[in-house]
């Protein structure tokens, strides 16, 4: 399942997401959602969300 809906991210799910310091590599970061930032229902690049680690970023990967 692909991180550019909305609907399909909760607080609470694990997530991959590339950080903005990442875009030009594409690496992934694994984490838990704490905050979706993004207030549009979707996003060609990804939903922008903050993880409980604080870090801020588009969900590529949903697990």
């Amino acid at each position: 399942m692909g991180g550019t809906k909305r609907a399909n991210i909760k607080s609470g799910m694990s997530v991959a997401i590339v950080l903005k310091e990442d875009q030009s590599s594409g690496r992934l970061t694994d984490g838990i959602v704490r905050d979706i930032l993004t207030s549009s229902a979707t996003h060609p690049h990804g939903i922008k969300v903050r993880l409980m680690s604080r870090e801020v970023g588009r969900v590529k990967e949903i697990y």
